[in-house]
């Protein structure tokens, strides 16, 4: 009998995908706010509307990060009960 696969959510909120996940989105998110936004920090013309998009910028590669820990685990799952 099979073993059932965890979802999607389930894996996305295991502490250790979570914890991972923030560290990449910490570091990554770091170097592409100052990309897109360092010369405006530099210069102190930093809107609440540039402020919002800079602290967006995290998401992308926490949720990258994220997606692909979920997609590892699973196929890893799947390949031991095979």
């Amino acid at each position: 009998m099979a073993e059932v696969i965890p979802s999607f959510w389930s894996i996305a909120t295991d502490p250790t995908v979570m914890r991972r996940a923030s560290k990449i989105a910490l570091i990554v998110g770091i170097v592409i706010a100052l990309i897109n936004h360092g010369d405006k920090m530099a210069s102190g013309a930093m809107t609440p509307i540039a402020w919002a998009k800079c602290m967006l910028t995290f998401l992308v590669p926490y949720s990258v990060s994220t997606y692909s820990s979920v997609m590892a685990v699973r196929d890893r799952l799947q390949t031991l009960g095979e």
